[in-house]
């Protein structure tokens, strides 16, 4: 009887290469900064909610007014309504330690969002720790996440 051949085959070691790779990959998307993605979801949600109180502000003709609070922010000249998808009354940030900063128009502490179809170009800084993203529309586009604040 000839002598039987040890080791392993081609395909075993693709089985194996292939179960390490996944590993790989879904260890590097579980090592993510998680501080860069909550300050990108922040500003995601605060792009959107934005917009939709500026398509509010439109569609009531009443001026619309975001301002910054201590713990998150407030929309201001919205028609009080109840439900979810009302944009009234304070809202707090998604993460505690998020703050919020008006860089333009320069001096602003707040942001007008209608009723005109053309306002201003504004432009809005988060921070959480020494992260720190902006936020921004020219005034016709809607509110965007324009990338890491200098």
């Amino acid at each position: 009887m000839p002598g039987k051949a040890h080791g392993f085959t081609l395909l075993e070691l693709m089985v194996v290469l292939v179960i390490v790779a996944f590993a790989t990959a879904g260890v590097s998307l579980a090592l993510r900064d998680t501080s860069a993605t909550r300050l990108e979801r922040e500003g995601l949600r605060l792009s959107a909610l934005l917009e939709s109180a500026r398509a509010q502000s439109r569609t009531s003709g009443l001026p619309v007014v975001w301002t910054g609070l201590p713990q998150g922010f407030e929309f201001i000249g919205l028609p009080t309504q109840a439900g979810p998808g009302s944009l009234s009354g304070p809202r707090p940030w998604l993460s505690p330690d998020t703050q919020a900063q008006v860089i333009q128009p320069p001096g602003a502490q707040s942001l007008v969002l209608g009723p005109e179809p053309l306002i201003p170009a504004q432009r809005l800084v988060l921070v959480q720790g020494e992260r720190r993203i902006t936020l921004g529309t020219d005034g016709l586009s809607p509110f965007t996440v324009l990338g890491p604040a200098p």
